[in-house]
This record gives C-alpha cells, sequence and structure tokens, in this order.
C-alpha cells in the first residue's frame, strides 16, 4: 500500500478574492522582517549622511514652508509656531506619501522575486507599510524635540486628551496608503501611466490636506472639499492633540474610518485579482 505524502506546505489557489493568508504570513514573518530591514536600511545605504536624512528632510521642507507660505505668503498658522505647524503637518502627511508612492510600486518593482518563488505576496506592501512606520518614529522623535522646547517656552502650546487618538490617527493613515497603493500598484500591472502620475498626484494632494494652513481659516467650497480628505481630520488630531490647537469632528472621524476601511477592502479585492495573473502581463 502506498502511504500518502506529507507536506509542510500545499500551494493552492485562493477560494476567494477577500481571502487574505493570515497563516502564511504568519509563517513567513522572517521574511517579512527581512523586506523591513530592506527597506529601511536601503533607501540612504550609500549616502554619506546616512539616516541623518530623516532628519534634514523634515527640517529642509520646514524651513521653505516658513520662508514662502509664512514670510512671503503671509498664510496664518492659528498662533502656533510656525516650525511646529508645519511638522506636525509634514510628519503625518510623508507618512501616508510613503506608503502610498512606493506600495503602488510593489508588483513592477518585485517582478523578478514573484516569478522565481513562493510566499504570500500581500507581505510586500505590509513590510512598506511597516518600515515607513519606523521612519515615521525617527521624524516623530524630530518634532517632539521642538515640541517639548516650545511646551516649556512657548503659553500657547496646549497638549489635552486628544494625544489619546493620534495612534488611531496613525493607523488610519498607514492603511489609507495600503489600500491606495495596493490598488495603484494592481493597476500599474496594465496600465503603466500611472507610475508617473501617481508622484505628481501625492504632490498635488498635499495642498488638498491642511498641512501648509490651519483649516480654521479655509471657507466656502475648498471648507467642502478639505471635509471630503479622509486625511484632513487626521492631521488636525495630531495637531489639536499635541497643540490644543486644530478641530475635531466625529462625524468627519467616522468617515475617515469608514473610508479607511472601503479602500482597504478594494485594495485587498484588487490585489489579489491580480495577484493570479500578473507575471502575464508584467
Amino acid at each position: 500500500m502506498i502511504e500518502k505524502d506529507e507536506w509542510d506546505l500545499e500551494i493552492g489557489p485562493q477560494q476567494s478574492l477577500f481571502d487574505i493568508p493570515w497563516k502564511d504570513i504568519w509563517r513567513y514573518r522572517d521574511l517579512l522582517f527581512m523586506f523591513v530591514r530592506r527597506d529601511f536600511v536601503s533607501q540612504f545605504k550609500q549616502t554619506i549622511l546616512g539616516p541623518t536624512w530623516f532628519f534634514i528632510q523634515p527640517i529642509l521642507t520646514t524651513v521653505v514652508f516658513m520662508v514662502v507660505f509664512t514670510g512671503i505668503a503671509k498664510i496664518s498658522t492659528d498662533g502656533i509656531p510656525p516650525i511646529l505647524f508645519y511638522l506636525s503637518g509634514l510628519v503625518g502627511w510623508n507618512y501616508f506619501a510613503d506608503c502610498l508612492t512606493k506600495t503602488s510600486n510593489t508588483f513592477i518593482g518585485n517582478a523578478n522575486i514573484f516569478g522565481k518563488v513562493y510566499f504570500p505576496r500581500i507581505v510586500v506592501p505590509l513590510s512598506v507599510v511597516i518600515s515607513n512606520l519606523l521612519r515615521f518614529g525617527v521624524q516623530l522623535v524630530l518634532f517632539l524635540a521642538f515640541w517639548l522646547y516650545f511646551l516649556m517656552t512657548n503659553d500657547t502650546i496646549q497638549p489635552n486628551a486628544y494625544i489619546l487618538l493620534v495612534p488611531l490617527a496613525i493607523i488610519n493613515i498607514g492603511l489609507i496608503g495600503l489600500g491606495m497603493g495596493m490598488i495603484v500598484s494592481s493597476l500599474t500591472t496594465k496600465y503603466r501611466d500611472l507610475t508617473f502620475l501617481i508622484a505628481f498626484g501625492v504632490q498635488l494632494l498635499m495642498y488638498g490636506t491642511p498641512v501648509i494652513y490651519p483649516l480654521s481659516e479655509v471657507e466656502g467650497n475648498f471648507l467642502l472639499i478639505l471635509q471630503a480628505n479622509p486625511l484632513t481630520p487626521m492631521i488636525e488630531i495630531f495637531r489639536l492633540g499635541f497643540m490644543g490647537n486644530g478641530e475635531f469632528d466625529p462625524m468627519l472621524w467616522a468617515y475617515s474610518f469608514g473610508f479607511m476601511i472601503v479602500i482597504l477592502i478594494l485594495g485587498v479585492l484588487i490585489f489579489n485579482k491580480v495577484e493570479k495573473d500578473f507575471m502575464d502581463t508584467v
């Protein structure tokens, strides 16, 4: 009698488009953290200043914003010291932008790996979100250094209980970036033009997010556009929690989390569908 072979791992087709291989993700957790390390280290591996760029980039951007928008355009920072105002917006925005742009390159950037060895493909976009969370943490330390200085020297800085919502806001930002990135990555397997448009689109979207201006100064139709942006309440809660100057609207928060759930479900559905035969089109 022939004994049935026993296998450590059986690879089979997904049963549904929303089938997330949780067991495989856990089984390949070492690979996940290897990708996280690769993404984090490779960014500045051959640079002279190395990880120092994590601090230099937001500082230089903040200085430019202070000169252009505060010094020349005279845009209000709602009573918040300009350096804190711009840094608080940039830290959260950079996390979203990095998650979106780097996740959107999942299929094209990893086609060689995907075509040679099996592992749950969703590990790659997940690693991008986690590695960018580490970068966010580094830039958050920079923000906190300035925040502590102004907290001790400026009476206008009034942290409050809303600061407890900041971790939820960061999770929401990262998952929105993940969902949108998986959608774009799936579409770029057939429509390469999106790779050229995504960087421009992200820059344009920043001006539709209260990063360089306070929401309280916006009126009319443009205010409705900002409120339709699911990132708006996340940026505002960051400023409200740390500086005591921002807006909290429960309805906008509910809308933002609802948007995150919908875009994440769509991202997983489209990602799983494209994953089955993307090697034929890449």
